[in-house]
């Protein structure tokens, strides 16, 4: 059996909301074998304010996170980086830098909540529906036995993830 720590980068444009999200999630139910982390390619001047409220109804420690550049990331020294997962199409539509570790990478987009238009109560119940299809994605993959795949499999299985859906 594998022990060892798995790197997770989770990219966005802004780094205020799903890539946020993703990043606690991992932390949460992949503890022990995944450290997560988030990015952005155009990170926005904070985490946005119904992302913070989420993350604190659900009793994640949120006094240290920041929008962060994916630069960050993308240095020599950086962190050896295993898994690079985009949510948003627009980030996985730009060319991303060299990542330090040559990490597997797949898309798993989700509609971006904080472009979402509605009232409070609407908003706040969207914010929640991109976190669960976000959280059921981590959870499926920290559930993965990464050391009995083979990287073809494993790559498989990582897009397929970001294909699940979770009902209307």
């Amino acid at each position: 059996m594998d022990n060892r720590q798995y790197n997770v980068l989770f990219l966005c444009t802004g780094n205020s909301a799903r890539s946020v999200m993703a990043e606690c999630a991992i932390n949460r139910w992949g503890k022990g074998k995944f450290n997560g982390f988030s990015a952005g390619s155009h990170p926005k001047p904070a985490i946005h304010p119904l992302t913070i409220e989420l993350l604190n109804e659900l009793n994640y420690q949120t006094k240290n996170l920041r929008p962060k550049s994916w630069d960050e990331f993308a240095k020599p020294d950086s962190a050896r980086l295993d898994f690079v997962f985009t949510v948003c199409d627009k980030a996985a539509a730009e060319q991303c830098p060299v990542w330090p570790g040559q990490p597997m990478t797949a898309h798993w987009g989700v509609a971006d909540p904080a472009a979402f238009e509605g009232t409070n109560d609407e908003k706040r119940r969207f914010f929640f529906r991109i976190y669960r299809e976000l959280e059921n994605r981590i959870k499926i993959f920290t559930s993965l036995r990464i050391d009995a795949l083979d990287s073809f499999a494993l790559q498989q299985s990582i897009r397929e993830i970001g294909r699940i859906k979770l009902p209307e």
